[in-house]
């Protein structure tokens, strides 16, 4: 089973140990859930989930590529081919 190895509510590192056999550490060995990981939190009995990754801010470059795009799908459109065929000619845009 994975352990997680808590100081001041701070998970240290995760390790596999079968719970019964003697381990010494330096911190609290607690049972690891799918919220456990390396530098989180563990506090009031639980580990705190690891927030979300932000989204990538676009560079300059894959915002003309997005505006492109979307300027190339409105003129096939306007040319009154279907969303079906729009994504046969494009490969999927």
């Amino acid at each position: 089973m994975k352990y997680a190895i808590v100081n001041s509510g701070i998970v240290d590192n995760i390790i596999e140990w079968d719970g019964v056999s003697e381990y010494s550490v330096d911190g609290v060995l607690v049972e690891a859930d799918a919220n456990a990981y390396i530098g989180g939190v563990y506090a009031d009995g639980a580990f705190v989930a690891r927030p979300p990754e932000p989204e990538p801010e676009l560079t300059p470059e894959q915002i003309q590529a997005e505006a492109d795009k979307a300027s190339a799908i409105s003129k096939l459109e306007a040319l009154g081919l279907t969303d079906a065929e729009i994504k046969a000619l494009s490969g999927g845009l």
